[in-house]
């Protein structure tokens, strides 16, 4: 195996995205998705049995086409990684299996790793960007996950600061864009509706914010109680007979969104001494979320770390980074004994690693 800079291809099914992506060292040679999201949109968001079957019939092209824009073959890889969690149980054991079957067939090491550690790896892949310094703050936040990390070494020290208490963020937006009527998914509607509102016009209330919230939940998050009040907001209009305000509605619950994850991600910064921040996930396609996090971040010197959007969502290039991170750092591969994790801990980089 090259371990200076080895050649992995990396699989991530964790929710509707098929991700192959293939790097070598820090250089990233190819990033093939294959999304089901159309498929999950008549029913308003993600339904599991759906998306593993759709990874199933995605798989091997998406392999192929990531072979052939990559230039390289199956045989000169020098490991295979896959996201043993934490994501759908069923569409997790799709990636899985196959990750199993290449590793075996192949001959070559295999390792399973962490999903939500793969987005900060994906940071890595920025070729413009300077290296990753540690500590870090790492703010995630996706369709499924909404999580505040201290990450002190990518390959052997994160530490969950928080997570989201119910709704996940991107839940959130799904879920408000269906009360405006909007289609799914709800992020890019939302984004586009609040374009022309105000974000002043609705006092939206923050999620564990208060200061009886701070002192247990300082780096937690929940969108539940800001669904329900847009929910009944909305509802009150409607009885009245008047019209709702739609733009207005969306601009005022983005702000209260951004506002929660902004204000706890810089609170984290300066509890812990750490002067950086890294957003990753696919909710930070949201430029409000981007604009704010950038202004508030310059006036308490702390910078921002982006990975770019491509990289953002989930995909393989991330886990495919990660894993050659491990292999550079010298950690031995995975054995075959592990499967899928939905509910697999962020400490937990690599599973089932070799004795």
């Amino acid at each position: 195996m090259n371990r200076a800079e080895p050649l992995v291809l990396g699989i991530e099914t964790s929710c509707d995205e098929t991700g192959i992506g293939i790097v070598r060292g820090r250089t990233l040679l190819s990033n093939t998705i294959a999304s089901s999201m159309d498929e999950h949109a008549r029913y308003g968001g993600v339904v599991p049995e759906v998306a593993a079957r759709a990874h199933l019939e995605a798989l091997q092209p998406s392999i192929e086409a990531a072979l052939a824009e990559s230039g390289v073959g199956l045989a000169d890889l020098d490991a295979v990684a896959v996201t043993s969690g934490p994501g759908l149980a069923g569409a997790l054991m799709v990636g899985v299996g196959a990750a199993k079957a290449l590793s075996v067939s192949l001959e070559k090491p295999l390792y399973a790793v962490n999903h939500l550690v793969g987005h900060i790896a994906a940071d890595i892949l920025d070729a413009d960007a300077p290296p990753l310094e540690y500590p870090t703050v790492a703010l995630l936040v996706s369709g499924g996950h909404t999580s505040l990390l201290l990450v002190r070494d990518l390959t052997t020290d994160v530490e969950l600061l928080g997570e989201t208490m119910d709704d996940a963020a991107g839940e959130a937006f799904d879920k408000v864009a269906r009360l405006l009527g909007l289609p799914y998914p709800g992020g890019p509607e939302i984004d586009h509706a609040a374009a022309s509102g105000d974000p002043k016009a609705i006092a939206f209330p923050r999620g564990l914010s208060r200061a009886s919230d701070m002192a247990r939940h300082r780096y937690d998050f929940s969108f539940s109680g800001l669904k329900t009040a847009v929910a009944r907001w909305v509802e009150q209009r409607q009885a009245a007979g008047e019209p709702v305000p739609v733009a207005d509605v969306a601009a005022s619950f983005r702000e209260a969104v951004v506002d929660v994850l902004v204000t706890k991600a810089l609170a984290a910064c300066r509890d812990h001494g750490v002067p950086r921040l890294l957003l990753g996930g696919g909710v930070i396609a949201n430029r409000r979320l981007r604009d704010v996090a950038l202004e508030r971040a310059e006036a308490e010197g702390v910078t921002v770390r982006i990975p770019p959007l491509s990289l953002c969502t989930d995909n393989g290039a991330m886990i495919a980074a990660l894993t050659s991170e491990l292999i550079m750092s010298g950690r031995p591969p995975s054995t075959l004994e592990f499967g899928a994790d939905s509910t697999l801990p962020v400490t937990e980089i690599q599973v089932a690693e070799s004795a």
